[in-house]
Parts: structure tokens; sequence; C-alpha cells
């Protein structure tokens, strides 16, 4: 990017606090750095809103880690590099406080940041020979069962072979980003989010030996519904949810495309993962 950092594109959490903050920042990036601020208050974080002369140089995230996991799904791809701000506590993606904007800006400004590349995943229903609903994600697909729903049968397989069939609440197919998300409230591993792996995760299963599995990147994993299975949804990122039905298989691989995330100058991963985690 090095000196080249003239318009911003602000992807901004749907709050009060977060309005108020993005029509101060843009104020004042627009008026000391002279940059082009591009955003509207009543724009989704998915609309297509950015300079009318074309792609943004920077994506800026005002909000959390939720807000950023939406950017990531409509802008992740691109190669535009996404700088994640913080409004409230510290998040594993969201890592800029809002007192380090404008210091970090001008790093940017002036060539002097680094940044990340995280893997995505694609995930989609296959249903009676028909692709429905392929979507792009940054932390993790889950299949899960309503409130009142029995236990379902997942049958699963890695590059068309047999892997098990898991009797279980549910199942996490999680990228390392998305390790420290609900894959590992459900007991899953911790990884670093730079890794290129896959993570697989029941949730309560059954058999107590069904244990996470860690494949490699470019692994097809596909999982078919039980065909007595009801009541039981398909979610991405937390955010968005559709529900699947009885014999539905759902085919998750790596995304052709991948998120470019700016560090922060100020503070590490495992600084974040201690604080996160309170390891003291």
């Amino acid at each position: 990017m090095g000196t080249n950092l003239r318009t911003i594109q602000l992807v901004v959490k749907n709050n009060l606090l977060a309005h108020r903050e993005a029509r101060t920042i843009k104020e004042r990036l627009t008026r000391e750095m002279n940059l082009s601020v591009f955003w509207d208050e009543e724009q989704d974080p998915g609309s297509e809103g950015v300079s009318p002369d074309g792609p943004a140089d920077l994506i800026l995230v005002l909000g959390g880690d939720g807000t950023l996991l939406k950017a990531a799904r409509h802008y992740g791809g691109r190669g535009t590099p996404i700088l994640g701000g913080n409004l409230g506590g510290l998040g594993f993606l969201t890592e800029i406080a809002l007192e380090e904007f404008y210091s970090i800006l001008e790093k940017i400004s002036q060539g002097d940041f680094q940044t990340e590349t995280r893997m995505m995943l694609n995930a989609e229903i296959i249903r009676r020979d028909q692709v429905l609903e392929p979507t792009v994600f940054l932390n993790d697909v889950v299949i899960n069962k309503g409130a009142l729903a029995r236990i379902i049968d997942l049958e699963t397989s890695i590059d068309d072979q047999f892997l098990t069939t898991y009797r279980a609440d549910g199942l996490i197919v999680a990228t390392p980003t998305g390790s420290t998300a609900y894959n590992l409230a459900a007991g899953g591993p911790i990884l670093h989010p730079a890794l290129k792996t896959i993570i697989i995760t029941p949730i309560c299963p059954f058999t107590l030996t069904n244990r996470p599995i860690i494949v490699q990147d470019n692994a097809v994993i596909d999982i078919r519904l039980g065909a007595k299975s009801r009541d039981v949804w398909l979610t991405f990122d937390g955010q968005i949810g559709h529900p699947l039905q009885p014999g539905d298989l759902v085919r998750v691989q790596r995304a052709s495309g991948q998120i470019t995330l700016i560090k922060s100058p100020f503070k590490n991963y495992f600084e974040i993962l201690r604080a996160k985690l309170k390891w003291g």
C-alpha cells in the first residue's frame, strides 16, 4: 500500500456508540490526513458501498469481532487490507483500541505496517443434487440441533474417505482463526491463526472417544445429515443460519480467497490470547 492510502471504507457496528465514533473518525481523517472516507450510517456491513472511483485502499472495521466477521465474508477475498478497530473490550480479530487508530493509520500511510493472511472456508448445502446457499466464512460453520431435538447423526467423510458417523448435538468445522470461538468452548484445540489447517470438533458426542481432529487445508469434508434428524440448522460464524433437511449434504472446503489483516504494532497474538483467556 505504501503512501497510496487515499480511500478508506468504514464498516461500522450498528449501534449509536459506533455510529458516533465513526462520524468523529471520518471527520478527523478527512480533515487531518486528507483521506476520502466512505460510510453511510444506514449501510449494512455487507453492502457494496465503496469509493465511487473504485475499491478502497483500506477497510477499517469499527465495532468488535462480530463486525469484522461480517466484513470478512463480504470483503475478505478481494485482497484489500482490513484493520480491525475495537470499540469495546479487546478482541481476537479487532486488535486496535480507539486511542490507537490515528497513530497506526499514520504508520499505514507511510508504508510502516505488517499484514497477516488468514484462510477462509466455503460451505454449501447439496440437496437432491442441487447446490444451495454457498457461503464463504472466516471462523466456523456449525451443524447443530434445535433446543428440543434429539441427538443427530452426521455421516462424515474426508476426501471421499469415510471418517465416522457422529452421533452428537452437532459438529463444528473451523479455521485456525475460529479455533478460539465455538470450537474452544466445545473442547477443541487452539491453533495459531496463521496455520493452514481445518478443525472438526463434535459437540457433546454420544461416543466419548469422538475427539476433535485436524486435517490438511486442501481437504474436502462431506457431512450428511441422517434420515431421522429433524430441527437441524447450519450456522456460519454464529451469524447466518439455514435450516437443514434429512439427507442434506454439507460440503466444506477451503475458499479460493483469503483475508488480509493488518497486524497491531502494539500487541502480538500471544498477548491477546493471554488477556482474553486470563492466563495471567
